[in-house]
């Protein structure tokens, strides 16, 4: 039997590197799973590609409206999810004089509100159930900061507070809330970056390497599991020892 079989999971931000392993990996250990992201077209043609056990949802997490009804639009494929993954999120990244209210704001709406918002739309049925998995992905930085990425910052330390809030209220009903901090990802964003980026970061992390998506995935695929009932309120860092916290 696989570890995740009978349980449907919903994926925001599926289409990027980290989603995308994410949405397979859960695959791969038996869960149904919806990806959900801005462009329809490549989420139905991922959707294809995975198969039957996957459904392709669009959502812009900008849209309160949008926000609101995805669990429940995410529900009519294969039941309502019992493991959601908040991945999707966004950088406005700009040096604090400079920043514009517009770039802080979009940045904490997409990244933290919309977060509260399908966590928050996904509680009664996982207490209803006895089971879920709610399961962030956050960022190194929200632990430690990072120049020009005040707004990101704040929005992932934000998530580490509301999912810590979160995951006491609702421990007594089988459901459990964590965090997951990615350090630097190999992903499209950055290989983008020239090499002179890619030797000052990697001179910062003891592993000597990037992360891959995959790694991210199996940190994520590791919490959903029935088996880790008893850890909940935490964040697991996952840097190559870039911040050993």
């Amino acid at each position: 039997m696989s570890m995740l079989e009978g349980q449907v999971a919903l994926v925001t931000g599926a289409t990027g590197g980290i989603g995308g392993a994410v949405a397979r990996r859960l695959l791969e250990d038996g869960a149904k799973v919806v990806i959900s992201g801005t462009r329809q077209a490549v989420l139905d043609q991922m959707s294809a590609e995975l198969g039957a056990q996957v459904a392709a949802c669009s959502c812009n997490l900008s849209d309160r409206e949008d926000v609101a009804s995805l669990f429940e639009r995410a529900s009519g494929f294969f039941g309502a999810p019992t493991i959601l993954v908040n991945n999707a999120g966004i950088t406005r990244d700009q040096l604090a004089m400079r920043m514009k209210d517009d770039d802080f704001d979009q940045v904490l709406e997409v990244n933290l509100r919309s977060v509260f918002a399908l966590s928050r739309s996904s509680l009664r049925q996982m207490m209803k159930a006895r089971f879920g998995r709610i399961i962030q992905i956050g960022s190194v930085v929200g632990t430690t900061g990072n120049p020009g990425q005040m707004n990101y910052a704040a929005a992932k330390a934000g998530l580490i507070g509301m999912s810590k809030s979160l995951a006491q209220e609702v421990a007594s009903r089988g459901v459990t809330v964590n965090v997951v901090a990615p350090g630097f990802i190999q992903t499209a964003m950055t290989e983008e970056l020239g090499s002179d980026v890619h030797e000052r970061l990697l001179a910062n992390i003891p592993a000597g390497r990037m992360g891959r998506p995959e790694e991210i995935a199996s940190a994520v695929a590791f919490l959903a599991r029935p088996e880790s009932g008893y850890i909940t309120g935490q964040t697991l860092h996952v840097n190559g020892g870039l911040a050993m916290i």
